[in-house]
């Protein structure tokens, strides 16, 4: 009893992480030694992302709950998951230049805000800035018109002081 309990307890906690991750990557590790685990775990850790290597049959039933049945298609072979709660570009971005120095590291697919992936869609989210990125381009969009507002009004005063006077256009 003490085993299906336990069993139970490792469904619920993944159905519970599928439902509350912004993003999911399975991935088979299969080929990579005690020390590329260790540092390929730091490097999620961290970013805030959580890797577990899971069972196969535990996580079809967790999927099963979570109702994203089409995850079970990439649940073959050694399995783990990288689950990221925050950065949803994160994840991807750490385990896709992983994959590049470690051959042995094999993305499947994953799950991104709600919605199932392939290891094309996991790719291509890689290649997105971080979130940090992305908030420091928006800043930049919205601060240009002020700048250049306050660049124009600038020169105006310069022009102004320099006793140019200022165009019938200024006055």
């Amino acid at each position: 009893m003490a085993v299906r309990e336990e069993k139970v307890r490792a469904v619920e906690e993944l159905t519970a992480k599928f439902r509350e991750a912004k993003a999911a990557i399975i991935t088979d590790y299969r080929g990579l030694n005690v020390a590329e685990m260790t540092e390929l775990r730091k490097r999620l850790r961290e970013a805030g992302v959580e890797f577990k290597v899971v069972k196969n049959t535990l996580t079809r039933r967790a999927t099963q709950a979570a109702r994203l049945e089409a995850l079970d298609q990439h649940l073959v072979g050694p399995t783990a998951i990288a689950f990221g709660f925050g950065d949803v570009v994160a994840p991807a971005k750490i385990l896709t230049e992983f994959a590049k120095d470690h051959k042995a590291l094999e993305i499947k697919g994953g799950l991104i805000e709600g919605k199932p992936v392939d290891a094309a869609g996991v790719d291509a989210l890689a290649q997105l800035p971080s979130r940090e990125g992305l908030l420091s381009m928006l800043l930049s969009v919205l601060q240009a018109p002020m700048r250049n507002f306050a660049y124009a009004v600038k020169q105006v005063a310069e022009r102004k002081e320099q006793g140019e006077g200022a165009s019938p256009a200024e006055a």
